[in-house]
């Protein structure tokens, strides 16, 4: 059974998008690759041919990865968000009570995630400690560094 990927619209379109660069471009750069250095001579002692080859095995295994999320993604319905308390695609407000410093975030799957946006994975440690928590709740997050202590001061979408 395949794991399901929740993507908003855009997220979803973003793969796509990738999956047909890799598809239409890449395959076709690494077919070049491969017949160029088989041209060459001996594959047995060809590091080129070898190279190419480990190119084209790497990114076939991409194309199937995005396919396989393609195939299994569900779009989330943002206008059904609700705010009472945290799922994905939900805006958080927290404070982190070790430094007292406010920080917000949405909560997205991994290929959506980029901090420098605001953006995190709901599957990483700080993510999987929100789910399901409420406005006023303050959660333990156990991270590399140590423990770090959040209290949730909004929730909006």
């Amino acid at each position: 059974m395949s794991k399901i990927h929740y993507l908003t619209a855009e997220g979803l379109e973003r793969l796509k998008t990738e999956l047909s660069q890799l598809v239409s471009v890449e395959r076709l750069a690494i077919a070049r690759q491969i017949a160029e250095a088989r041209d060459k001579g001996d594959l047995s002692e060809n590091a080129e041919y070898d190279a190419a080859k480990e190119a084209q095995s790497m990114l076939e295994l991409k194309i199937a990865k995005l396919e396989e999320m393609i195939a299994n993604a569900r779009i989330i319905d943002e206008s059904r968000i609700n705010t009472t308390q945290i799922q994905m695609m939900n805006k958080v407000k927290l404070k982190n009570l070790n430094t007292n410093a406010v920080v917000e975030y949405t909560l997205v799957a991994e290929t959506e995630a980029n901090l420098k946006e605001g953006k995190l994975a709901a599957a990483t440690p700080i993510g999987k400690a929100l789910i399901g928590r409420k406005k006023g709740d303050v959660v333990d997050v156990t991270v590399p560094s140590g423990i770090i202590k959040f209290e949730v001061l909004e929730i909006s979408k």
